[in-house]
């Protein structure tokens, strides 16, 4: 049966999410996340306010309508700028528009956006509110515990209560702090040490609020045990690197049957063909599934052949890839 606690329900629409990753979560990627996971919620790569405006909006901004539920992450701290790139966004029709407050690379930092923004709490609410202003879709934010030295308790709190003030009522939260200085955006995923408790406390103190947990989930243990205290989990690399993963987590969590691996493929493929029709290739596709049969007999060939993939190849390594998996499963 599915996990069920009085603060999660099975139909809360953050109960299982996947994570904005940069370079990660593409189009492609959401989709086939969407066929392991039919009830997650699915986030974009963190699409920067000005590119939104004034960029190839198809192609920063397109999605196929099969990936909602899903949600826009935007980047930016100019809150009219955000209310132009919310707007776009609600109109091409993603379910929710979320503002990074915790993403630590020195080229976010640069632009004034990011995990930095936590330390201005009031522009924060002062950019939800202008979005909120010109959409009808929830308005969310994804924070951390923290910046640098300005960690503790009170300035965590500080900063949830001005963005609530301001309507922000769904809040991510990675359960690190951030060094701007010092730490890499991949050894701030890591180092920084994870404290899950801070996020539970602010869950019971502010029930009014949609609290998710993320950073750090990497078993249906640990899930379970986070959605007994708030509202949702948020999912990254372990979606990504063991993606079947993702479906398995999901079909504990709502309770419907996990499809096979090839399954999963086979439901892949039709859009695969579409998108080599329009000018596309297998490779754009094939690297977000390299991690499909990950822990599995032939997981190494799969991810080899399918590496493989050429230019006008069509579908050649991926049929070359379940080859290699039937042929280490027949000697198994």
């Amino acid at each position: 049966m599915p996990a069920e606690s009085s603060k999660s329900t099975l139909h809360q629409p953050w109960r299982l999410s996947v994570a904005p990753m940069m370079e990660w979560t593409d189009r492609h990627c959401r989709y086939f996340h969407r066929l392991l996971a039919p009830n997650a919620r699915l986030y974009s790569e963190m699409v920067v306010a000005q590119a939104a405006i004034f960029g190839d909006r198809e192609r920063l901004l397109g999605f196929d309508a099969a990936e909602h539920p899903v949600a826009l992450q935007l980047g930016g701290s100019d809150p009219a700028l955000l209310a132009q790139a919310a707007r776009i966004g609600a109109e091409f029709g993603y379910d929710e528009i979320n503002l990074n407050c915790g993403c630590p690379s020195d080229r976010v930092q640069a632009g004034r956006f990011g995990a930095c923004l936590m330390t201005e709490p009031a522009l924060v609410g002062d950019c939800v509110a202008a979005m909120r202003a010109v959409v009808s879709v929830p308005v969310t934010v994804k924070c951390r515990l923290g910046v640098d030295d300005f960690d503790d308790e009170a300035f965590f709190r500080a900063f949830i209560d001005t963005v609530a003030s301001a309507g922000c009522a769904v809040f991510v939260v990675h359960a690190r702090k951030a060094w701007l200085k010092g730490l890499s955006p991949k050894e701030n995923r890591e180092i920084p040490p994870l404290d899950y408790a801070r996020v539970f406390a602010l869950k019971r103190d502010r029930p009014e609020l949609t609290i998710a947990l993320n950073g750090g989930l990497m078993d249906q243990a640990a899930i379970d045990a986070a959605l007994a205290q708030v509202d949702g989990v948020m999912l990254g690399r372990l979606a990504y690197h063991d993606p079947y993963a993702l479906a398995q987590i999901h079909g504990a969590l709502f309770g419907n049957d996990v499809p096979s691996r090839e399954a999963v493929l086979a439901s892949l493929r039709p859009y695969i063909e579409r998108h080599i029709a329009r000018g596309g290739e297998l490779k754009h596709i094939a690297r977000h599934i390299l991690g499909l049969y990950q822990g599995q007999p032939g997981a190494r060939q799969f991810r080899r052949e399918l590496s493989s993939a050429r230019p006008g190849s069509g579908f050649i390594a991926l049929d070359r890839a379940l080859a290699a998996v039937d042929q280490w499963r027949a000697a198994a």
